[in-house]
């Protein structure tokens, strides 16, 4: 990809056109075998690959309800249940401040029922197999009905401010000023629970949305997971990434039934499948999963069966020059992008799709290339990727957002 006009004639190239790789195809002798022939080409596509990634890929269930608000399954079922049968590395159980209705709010009493969900959320810890956070609902009108609050902490208090069920502009600056806790709405998308990215502040937008539960998706109006049929513009996640929102996914079932990450197979298409939440991490503790959440180093899918050997999970590499989903970087001087991805799943891949800035850019069918980008649109380009499997389980990264190089000399 070095010759002097390829910025005149393309916005986007393929490994498959550099010197190397045309100059092994127009040789005319060569004492190779048609097969080294062959290796050699694939090995000058994938010479362009960034090294194997330094961090695990761990999934989690990041919503879910117990009979400590309007859930069926009391706490330890809850916790048991996603660590010893939907087999996931992690989880939080996020109940609703109000308790349920006609029943006592979490910080009623002593002991209330947030004492007895932090003390279960460190119980059901296993050192280095299974990990919990500290998280709940909140009612948060008029921004964000449904608000999810994750804590990096053990002891946390809950966040209440003027009223109850409500909260202020300055109250939401102050939340999202803090480094111990991570917020993200769900149902956005919902007339009867949205949030307006298009009307709010942008430094009131969530630095998360939840992109996909058990069969509902937020990306945009119309997408092909959408299952709710009452739906506002606005409240979806390309709503807010237009507004230029540095905003991240996650993915939870928002269940209540004691199915959390696991496939309910009599219920219809989306919603038989759960949202969980993949992250790239250090390691599987609270600590280290909390800090990828942080980084927004995280993509989200709807959750296949746990037969087989990817336990009906999917894996999503996704790197631009090197660097991780959920990263702002500026693009180099010679304005090359090296785009990567490599999807892994349990069943064969119908489309990767890259995303540039809220639009299909680059469609393919392969689980793993790297595709060069040259051209900015923007002062700073969102790029993420979505992926298609042939069962109609789709997944999401967070976005790698690209600035324009500086014009400083």
């Amino acid at each position: 990809m070095n010759h002097p006009d390829k910025y005149v004639a393309k916005r986007y190239d393929t490994p498959n056109r550099s010197k190397a790789f045309t100059d092994i195809v127009y040789r005319s002798e060569t004492d190779e075998t048609k097969a080294a022939i062959w290796s050699n080409l694939d090995s000058v596509q994938r010479s362009l690959d960034p090294p194997a990634p330094e961090l695990v890929p761990l999934v989690g269930e990041m919503h879910g309800h117990s009979n400590l608000s309007d859930g069926e399954p009391d706490i330890d079922t809850y916790f048991s249940n996603i660590r010893d049968l939907a087999k996931l590395d992690f989880a939080v159980l996020t109940d609703h401040d109000h308790g349920g209705v006609d029943k006592p709010t979490l910080w009623a009493g002593s002991p209330s029922k947030w004492d007895l969900i932090r003390q279960k959320t460190v119980e059901y810890r296993v050192e280095g197999k299974f990990s919990t956070l500290l998280g709940y609902e909140r009612d948060s009108y008029p921004f964000y009905n449904n608000l999810v609050l994750y804590f990096r902490d053990d002891d946390a208090e809950m966040v209440r401010g003027t009223r109850d069920g409500e909260i202020t502009a300055d109250e939401l600056r102050d939340l999202f000023a803090r480094e111990d806790v991570i917020a993200c709405p769900h149902d956005t998308y919902s007339f009867t629970s949205n949030a307006d990215f298009l009307a709010m502040p942008p430094e009131l937008l969530t630095p998360f949305i939840e992109i996909i539960s058990r069969g509902d998706s937020a990306e945009y109006m119309g997408n092909p997971v959408e299952a709710d049929y009452a739906c506002c513009e606005g409240g979806y996640w390309q709503d807010a990434l237009r507004r230029g929102a540095k905003m991240g996914v996650i993915g939870g079932s928002d269940d209540h039934n004691a199915m959390n990450g696991r496939v309910i197979e009599w219920w219809p298409y989306p919603q038989k499948y759960p949202g969980v939440t993949g992250v790239w991490a250090t390691e599987n503790s609270p600590e280290a999963i909390f800090e990828a959440l942080k980084a927004k180093r995280t993509y989200a899918f709807m959750m296949g069966s746990s037969d087989g050997d990817m336990r009906g999970r999917m894996e999503i590499d996704f790197r631009i020059n090197g660097h991780y989903m959920g990263e702002t970087i500026s693009r180099p001087d010679n304005c090359d992008l090296y785009i990567y991805y490599n999807v892994k799943a349990d069943v064969p891949i119908k489309r990767v799709t890259l995303v540039k800035n809220c639009r299909n850019y680059i469609s393919l069918n392969c689980c793993s290339e790297i595709i060069l980008d040259y051209k900015q649109e923007n002062s700073t380009d969102c790029y993420y990727i979505r992926v298609e499997l042939a069962d109609g389980r789709f997944g999401w990264t967070s976005p790698i957002w690209v600035e324009e190089k500086s014009k400083e000399l």
